[in-house]
């Protein structure tokens, strides 16, 4: 049974292609160390730029939401979203920033607070969601936590609020604040047409409704003030809550292996991908 047949009568497609069945041509640009996904595009030709953390990479996703603009609007479209990528994998890389300023218009998609480097733990320059090493200053307020048992930002900071939410609320400010100071650098680094994105299953909270006894839900800890405070640095903000249709398809269409089923069910599918097409596709063309 092929591909397309599969797809008519429902059946999850990594039944059929098995592990690593869709193919993201990994490519490089210039001087960058991150691998995007392909493929790789002409940057000596007008282009959108995209930069962006799993939902712009599209991890699992045939068409993300890059390709479909390119599709709605008949231009080069620059994928340069990184899975799991925190603000730092940008910030810190010098040759996406100037590719960015480059093209017409960059769309960015508002990653989470907790995969930076801040004054409370460090996280790997690339790989922003995996916890590096905890500050001194951290250690001092968790004194009860081996930070050894950690490879992750999520696990470690889930095991920081169980342990004493009261403390974990210097941590959450922290975070919030040191996004905010990241988004201002990276923002200002960006010549041009800016375009923010918030692509979520939720619109961004207010600070008296956050639950303080959860993490939350991606992208964590952004609330409607932060992005308030951000909008005064971009071109257009673009906000995009998944549809109840969109939520409700599950994994519907998405490309995986039994062993990334948990994976792909955090994530949005291919329905939300079309929703955020559609809003940044006429949003763009508003733009000029």
């Amino acid at each position: 049974m092929i591909l397309g047949e599969l797809k008519k009568v429902g059946v999850m497609t990594y039944d059929a292609l098995g592990p690593g069945a869709l193919d993201y041509l990994p490519c490089r640009y210039g001087t960058s160390k991150l691998l995007f996904r392909g493929p790789r595009r002409d940057l000596s030709r007008p282009y959108l730029s995209f930069i962006g953390g799993t939902e712009t990479y599209g991890k699992f996703i045939e068409s993300p939401f890059p390709s479909l603009v390119e599709k709605n609007m008949g231009r080069v479209c620059v994928n340069f979203g990184f899975p799991n990528a925190g603000i730092d994998a940008f910030a810190h890389d010098p040759f996406v920033v100037n590719a960015a300023t480059k093209g017409d218009v960059t769309v960015i998609q508002v990653l989470g607070a907790q995969n930076m480097t801040n004054r409370f733990y460090a996280v790997h320059p690339r790989r922003n969601d995996r916890f590096v090493s905890a500050s001194t200053l951290l250690s001092t307020i968790y004194r009860e936590v081996d930070f050894a048992d950690f490879h992750f930002n999520k696990h470690m900071l889930s095991r920081l609020l169980l342990v004493s939410p009261g403390r974990f609320a210097a941590v959450r400010g922290e975070l919030q604040q040191a996004w905010l100071a990241r988004m201002r650098l990276m923002l200002s680094q960006i010549q041009g047409k800016k375009i923010l994105l918030w692509c979520a299953d939720h619109a961004p909270a207010n600070e008296d409704d956050s639950d303080v006894t959860a993490l939350g839900a991606d992208p964590l800890f952004i609330s409607r003030k932060m992005m308030d405070e951000i909008a005064a640095h971009v071109t257009k903000v673009v906000e995009v809550v998944a549809s109840p249709q969109a939520m409700e398809a599950g994994t519907e269409g998405m490309v995986f292996s039994q062993m990334e089923a948990m994976a792909a069910a955090e994530i949005m599918g291919p329905i939300a991908h079309a929703e955020i097409a559609t809003a940044l596709t006429k949003a763009i063309e508003g733009l000029h």
